[in-house]
C-alpha cells in the first residue's frame, strides 16, 4: 500500500525518499512507520490515510464519463490531483444545487437542449445567442485574453458555474497537468458546472470552455483533453469539438474573410485579431474551409505551436482575490458568501469550499464581489 501511494501520487521519488529516509525499509517490511509518520506520508502522497490500511490497492474510478484518449486508448490511472479536483467541484455543485432549489430557481432550459444529431451550425448559433457572445462583440475586445474573460463572464451570467484553476484547491504545490486533462463539465439542470484547467494556455482555455458548454447543451457530464486540432474518435467528442470551433469561428464568416493566396502567417494574425481567438483555432478553421490540405495543416500547426510556446508568457502570482474569484467562479462565490453571512452555511464549510481559512480574507473577498 505504501508503494501504491508513492506511485499513485506522481511525487518525485527522490523528494519522498529525502523526506522519509526509511521509506525503502517500510516498503520492504524491514521497518514500520509510526502512526504520525504514516499520516505525514499520506499527506505527502495525497492519499487518504485509511487507504494505507487496506489489504490491497483500491481501483479508483473517475466519477464522470471519461473521453480522454492517447493513441485511441483510454488513459489509465487518474492522478490524485485530478480526482481531488473533480471531488471538490462536485461538492461545490452539490452545495449550489441545494442553494438554488431553496431559492426556487428554475431549471435552465439550455441544459440538455441538444443531441449529437443536432445541426452543428444551428447549435453553435444558439449557444452564441444565449451567451450574447457574438463575433462583433468579441471584436470590440482589445485582446483575446480579454475576450476569454468576457466569455467566462457571459457563461456565469447565463447560469453556468465556471471555475478556472491550475492547482488543486489553493495548494500551489499541487499543480494540475494540462497533458492529463484540459477541463470537464458537470451537467445539472440548476447547477451546471465547467472546470477549466488554468495551467493550460489562455487560447486553449477558450476552446475548452466552448467544448464543455457543448457538453452541457447535450446534458452530459464529461472529462476532456481536446484541443482545437485534436481528432477524437468518440462521436460525442467529435460533435462537441465541431460545435466549439463553430462557436468561436463560424465557418461561413471565416470563408468570407479568408483571402485566397494570402500569406498564411499574415492570415493567421489578421483573423486571430478579427475573431479574438488563438491562431491555432484559426489554422484549424482554415483547414476546415478546405484551404489547407491535411499535410499542410499539420506542418503549419507544428510551426505555429513552436512559435507560441517560445513566446508564451510565464506564470505569475497575480491578485489573490481576482485569482480566487476565477478559481471558484463569481456566481458560486457570491452565493456562498451571502448564504454564509445570512447564517445558512457554517463559516467552516464555506472556508473549505473556498480554499482558505481566514475570516479577514472571507470579508475582503465579499467586499470585492460587492456582497459585503
Amino acid at each position: 500500500m505504501l508503494r501504491w501511494a508513492r506511485e499513485r501520487s506522481g511525487v518525485d521519488p527522490d523528494a519522498l525518499a529525502h523526506r522519509f529516509p526509511k521509506l525503502a525499509e517500510w516498503e520492504n517490511a524491514a521497518a514500520q512507520p509510526t502512526l504520525r509518520q504514516l499520516e505525514d506520508f499520506a499527506k505527502a502522497t495525497h492519499a487518504p490515510v485509511g487507504y494505507l490500511f487496506l489489504t490491497e490497492p483500491p481501483v479508483e474510478h473517475i466519477p464522470i464519463p471519461d473521453f480522454r484518449t492517447v493513441g485511441n486508448k483510454r488513459i489509465g490511472r487518474p492522478s490524485p490531483d485530478l480526482l481531488d479536483t473533480i471531488y471538490l467541484c462536485q461538492q461545490r455543485q452539490e452545495w449550489y444545487r441545494d442553494f438554488a432549489r431553496s431559492a426556487r430557481e428554475e431549471a435552465l432550459s439550455f441544459v440538455g437542449a441538444a443531441t449529437v444529431q443536432s445541426d452543428i451550425v444551428q447549435t453553435a448559433a444558439h449557444i452564441r445567442q444565449a451567451l450574447r457572445f457574438d463575433i462583433e462583440e468579441r471584436r470590440q475586445s482589445s485582446t483575446w485574453t480579454e475576450a476569454l474573460s468576457r466569455f467566462i463572464e457571459q457563461a456565469d451570467i447565463l447560469g453556468v458555474l465556471v471555475m478556472t484553476s491550475g492547482i488543486v484547491a489553493n495548494n500551489t504545490h499541487r499543480k494540475l497537468d494540462p497533458d492529463e486533462f484540459r477541463g470537464f463539465a458537470l451537467s445539472d439542470s440548476v447547477a451546471p458546472l465547467v472546470f477549466i484547467n488554468g495551467a493550460d494556455t489562455k487560447s486553449a482555455q477558450m476552446f475548452t470552455l466552448a467544448h464543455e458548454l457543448a457538453h452541457l447543451w447535450l446534458g452530459q457530464s464529461a472529462l476532456s483533453d481536446v484541443s482545437p486540432v485534436s481528432l477524437p474518435d468518440n462521436g460525442v467528442e467529435i460533435w462537441c469539438n465541431k460545435v466549439a470551433a463553430e462557436i468561436l469561428v463560424p465557418l461561413a464568416i471565416l470563408k468570407a474573410e479568408y483571402r485566397i493566396g494570402e500569406d498564411l502567417r499574415s492570415a493567421l494574425d489578421r483573423l486571430a485579431r478579427r475573431f479574438k481567438v488563438s491562431t491555432l483555432v484559426i489554422l484549424r478553421r482554415i483547414h476546415d474551409a478546405g484551404a489547407l490540405t491535411r499535410n499542410a495543416f499539420w506542418q503549419a500547426y507544428k510551426v505555429e505551436l513552436d512559435r507560441l510556446q517560445e513566446f508564451a508568457p510565464k506564470g505569475g502570482g497575480g491578485n489573490f482575490y481576482n485569482t480566487e474569484s476565477a478559481r471558484v467562479g463569481k456566481r458560486f462565490a457570491r452565493a456562498l458568501i451571502v448564504n454564509t453571512l445570512e447564517g445558512q452555511t457554517l463559516h467552516r464549510d464555506a472556508f473549505r469550499m473556498l480554499g482558505f481559512s481566514k475570516l479577514s480574507t472571507f470579508h475582503e473577498l465579499a467586499r470585492r464581489l460587492d456582497v459585503a
